[in-house]
């Protein structure tokens, strides 16, 4: 892996099984993960329906927004996986039955079971580099910079691991959380924003969460530098600690 500053990225995620809630998307929170470990921001996520031109439409706005896209989903044998037209017209090229593609078929298949709807996972756009899957053989493709997956959660982790020792990375963001003690946003809202106002290098969050029967606030602090990022949440800490203790004398 090469170094940068920053990379960037974006995931699509394609399927009218995702927009109907029939499907639960399971890879967007696991692409997030595994790219902040090795150092890439994701930066967005969208979901888009079985239409070419809404396909195409996300394909061109993302890749040249960010410095990668993955798509997942819409590479299968059926008529409305569409995602290999889609992302040959998003980049002005024609799609192929890739000879590479029906060796690897025909690994996991015998020829005469390689009807012409499984051959479809064979249409590759032109000038594409392969992404292995070790799971079922058909492939995904890598264009630009963009690379296109599968949606079966296990394929599209495979997939995922073949490509990453290829894309640039940058410096990891670290983080680190600070328990709210028992207070509620409003509490600290004010002051934390006045943190998050002097250092605009962070990212500085507040997220509530439901358990147990009761709130529990968290705060997290994000950014590369890790001895800022600590000093900044051991003030917080001490901010936190300050309001807690104030609010125990008004009681």
């Amino acid at each position: 892996m090469t170094k940068a500053a920053s990379v960037s990225a974006a995931i699509l995620v394609i399927g009218d099984e995702i927009l109907s809630g029939r499907t639960k998307d399971k890879n967007i929170g696991y692409i997030a993960d595994y790219l902040a470990k090795i150092g890439i921001d994701l930066r967005e996520a969208r979901v888009v329906g079985d239409v070419k031109s809404e396909i195409v439409a996300a394909v061109n706005a993302l890749r040249s927004r960010y410095d990668y896209l993955f798509t997942t989903g819409g590479i299968g044998p059926t008529h409305d996986d569409i995602t290999a037209d889609a992302v040959a017209a998003a980049f002005g090229v024609d799609i192929i039955e890739d000879p590479r593609a029906i060796a690897l078929l025909l690994e996991r298949i015998a020829p005469e079971e390689l009807n012409e709807a499984r051959r479809r996972m064979a249409r590759i756009p032109r000038g594409a580099a392969l992404v292995e899957n070790r799971i079922s053989k058909a492939p995904g493709f890598w264009i630009g910079n963009v690379v296109v997956m599968a949606g079966v959660p296990a394929i599209m982790q495979s997939m995922l691991d073949h490509v990453a020792p290829r894309l640039a990375t940058g410096v990891r963001i670290v983080a680190q959380t600070i328990p709210a003690r028992g207070l509620r946003e409003g509490d600290y809202a004010a002051a934390l924003g006045d943190v998050a106002a002097a250092n605009p290098e962070l990212s500085i969050g507040s997220y509530p969460s439901f358990r147990d029967g009761g709130f529990h606030n968290e705060i997290v602090v994000r950014g590369r530098d890790a001895a800022r990022v600590g000093e900044i949440a051991a003030a917080i800490d001490a901010m936190l600690s300050r309001l807690s203790e104030r609010r125990r004398e008004e009681i």
